[in-house]
């Protein structure tokens, strides 16, 4: 479960980020969080694993205190967040298969580690990956080869790689094209449902937030406006979330 408590994020330049959240995701739940770019999104969701730190409040993840963690005890938090990026993050001069792989270099002893040398076990589990996002047969094949679609899903392999309890993707479709961002979101939805992992997404097509997500979250100037299932999501709530009409009304 993670617990947002009168969360808020000020930026050093006196922005603010996020300002009195409350919110609590349970554990299973696919989250949407949706809004004007600059809202909030990103530093909601990048708030959960410390990649931007909260200014007050408090932001529990199974009754742990994230902003009390030491590094070493942040370090073992990220190996259970998974974190996928709207630009792939991959080394695109090599292949799927060594992408993916690079989920367990940070588990690994330091010679291993220098020379590049993975167990069997973390191969078959990187295939296994792959086959999960349907992409198996481009094991071996050089990243810069695969359209953004499949370079998008060798990111969700990898991030499968590590086993994590929670996904959160920062705009992970907003570079690819409509079929493409549905194959990509399809995988999303086969993951939090048959792996039972925390999946929470910052999208800018509502659309796609709608037809995927269980849940929506309205983000307006650092605040949250709306929260629920995204079957109430209506014209109204999106006016008030992207401010197209006075919050009073």
């Amino acid at each position: 479960m993670i617990q947002f408590t009168d969360v808020a994020k000020v930026y050093p330049n006196g922005t603010v980020g996020l300002k009195d959240v409350n919110l609590r995701i349970d554990d299973g739940e696919f989250i949407a969080i949706i809004g004007r770019s600059g809202a909030g999104k990103s530093t909601l969701l990048r708030s959960i694993n410390r990649m931007h730190p909260i200014t007050s409040g408090n932001l529990n993840i199974d009754d742990v205190d994230v902003e009390k963690l030491s590094s070493r005890e942040l370090r073992r938090l990220r190996r259970r967040i998974g974190m996928i990026f709207q630009s792939f993050n991959l080394v695109t001069r090599t292949t799927v298969i060594r992408n993916v792989l690079t989920a367990f270099v940070p588990d690994m002893p330091l010679a291993r580690r220098v020379l590049g040398i993975f167990r069997r076990q973390d191969k078959l589990k990187a295939l296994e990956c792959l086959d999960k996002v349907g992409i198996l047969e481009k094991a071996f094949t050089r990243v810069d080869q695969l359209s953004g679609g499949q370079q998008q899903r060798v990111a969700l392999a990898r991030t499968l790689a590590q086993n994590p309890s929670i996904i959160l993707a920062d705009e992970p479709v907003a570079a690819l094209d409509p079929v493409t961002a549905r194959v990509v979101m399809d995988d999303f939805k086969k993951i939090n449902r048959e792996m039972g992992i925390t999946v929470i997404i910052n999208i800018h097509h509502v659309e796609l937030a709608l037809e995927y997500c269980d849940r929506v979250i309205g983000i307006k100037e650092g605040m949250v406006v709306f929260d629920g299932p995204s079957s109430h999501v209506d014209q109204k709530v999106l006016s008030l979330v992207y401010g197209e009409i006075d919050e009073k009304e």
